[in-house]
């Protein structure tokens, strides 16, 4: 008989202990959030690191930093989420109000009981949050000047060429400023988380030098690809990307990236693809619709694809350009900066 043990689920740095049997915590119906008190005492033990709980002179007490568009997902519908929290766990809940960033406080009598509440809000809050669309990526820039020029003569030779073609037109291509390779979706929902990410990436900066030995890395922008099985029917056009010397460098600072920002809770652990959208038929109803990589899910009613079978084949190799990549950023989402390039919320340089 196979015995099912306890996953972990890593939410904000700490490790909690999931019962397998137990797929969902959480019930969703329309705006109607709420918390199945049952159903999260199967799942979820107490966490197996310890709380920053403080003993006071009423008991016990634990402050936990909740960007306030997430507070509505621990107050519930007319309150009843909170109200089933404070019951069950027999704490006291005090969410500031609406809009206003700060602290959710959690006391009670037992520093048991503050646990198990923290543990319940820390866990739905995660839920919710992966829900949120993401504000900011993790980006190399490939807007380098020779590989924008490259980009505007592939944009040009494309439409002249291959402009008949079903969906084919100029509201596709992305904009020659905007070329990037996405790293990773970041969802920062208040500026200290901001602040969070900014420090995150800075204390990856030497191992990325060791990676680099302190260098700018040579790239080049060569070829083209695309991810789906039909090439008539295609929504997302990637340009490749390499390291001049054929090392995997850049993959390995891809890689690093996500797994030091995953292991932090504020990205999804997946295998970044190398390359940058140079076509996207997002673009023909949104302009500033962002590329979010290899994990998306296009909605099909969004999208009206475009054949990319005479492209592929005329350009399959087209050469972008080359020029020296010496920065990964955290870029914001639909943002301009005086270059044209999205605006940044911090970098690291690789020399």
């Amino acid at each position: 008989m196979e015995v099912l043990r306890p996953a972990l689920i890593n939410i904000k740095g700490r490790i909690y202990r999931k019962n397998p049997v137990q797929e969902e915590c959480y019930e969703e119906e329309e705006d109607d959030y709420s918390y199945s008190g049952e159903a999260a005492e199967q799942c979820l033990d107490e966490p197996c690191d310890a709380y920053d709980i403080e003993q006071t002179d009423r008991g016990f007490r634990c402050a936990i930093d909740v960007p306030s568009v997430l507070y509505k997902y621990i107050i519930g519908k007319k309150g009843e989420t909170r109200k089933r929290l404070e019951s069950e766990t027999k704490t006291s809940i005090s969410i500031p109000k609406q809009g206003v960033e700060g602290q959710i406080v959690i006391t009670g009598a037992h520093r048991a009981a503050v646990a198990s509440a923290v543990t319940r809000v820390e866990v739905l809050i995660d839920s919710f949050r992966r829900k949120q669309p993401f504000t900011h990526f993790l980006s190399f820039a490939l807007n380098h000047p020779q590989v924008q020029q490259g980009f505007l003569r592939f944009r040009e030779q494309v439409l002249e060429r291959c402009g008949q073609d079903a969906g084919v037109d100029e509201s596709i291509f992305q904009k020659p400023a905007k070329l990037h390779l996405t790293v990773g979706t970041l969802a920062l929902l208040n500026e200290q988380e901001v602040t969070r990410a900014n420090k995150l990436l800075q204390q990856c900066q030497d191992v990325i030098r060791d990676i680099t030995e302190a260098k700018p890395l040579p790239v080049e922008v060569r070829g083209i690809e695309y991810m789906n099985d039909d090439p008539s029917m295609v929504d997302v056009l990637y340009a490749k990307v390499a390291v001049q010397d054929g090392s995997d460098k850049l993959q390995q600072i891809a890689d690093r990236l996500v797994e030091c920002f995953a292991a932090a809770g504020l990205m999804e652990r997946e295998r970044v693809k190398i390359h940058g959208t140079v076509m996207n038929t997002l673009f023909r109803r949104d302009p500033s619709a962002e590329d979010k990589g290899a994990s998306a899910r296009p909605n099909a009613k969004d999208r009206e694809a475009f054949n990319a079978k005479n492209i592929l084949q005329m350009f399959g190799e087209f050469y972008f350009g080359a020029f020296e990549l010496d920065s990964v950023q955290i870029s914001q989402r639909f943002s301009t900066d005086g270059t044209g390039y999205y605006s940044s919320a911090g970098h690291v340089t690789f020399s």
